[in-house]
């Protein structure tokens, strides 16, 4: 399989796992068998439309969300470092650095 079909299933396995969702229990939720989400996430299934949909929907995400990390802007300063790092970290995390960064920005604008 070509490489963004691996690509692909590794961030749908990361997912789910971050999710605290078996296999099987995706399974359930999209309507699709077990082995077949297996196949999927080690990247030996090219996946329809309509069963990407029918995962996106199962791990709570849209396809933008599902997409975003599989191919990042690529940039070769401390943006694309801290976007590297950040597609590598939970939502939780991205969340926690953005309100991070709010109050450091507030103090710098107000000379502390």
């Amino acid at each position: 399989m070509t490489n963004i079909v691996k690509l692909l299933g590794e961030r749908i396995r990361y997912i789910r796992k971050e999710k605290g969702l078996s296999q099987e229990k995706l399974g359930e939720l999209t309507g699709l068998h077990e082995k077949y989400i297996g196949q999927v996430e080690r990247g030996e299934k090219n996946l329809s439309i309509d069963s990407l949909y029918k995962i996106t929907n199962g791990l709570n995400l849209t396809l933008e969300e599902l997409f975003r990390s599989l191919d990042p802007i690529i940039r070769e300063d401390d943006l694309g470092e801290l976007l590297e790092l950040l597609n590598k970290r939970p939502k939780t995390d991205h969340t926690m650095i953005l309100k991070v960064a709010k109050v450091i920005f507030e103090q710098r604008e107000r000379g502390m």
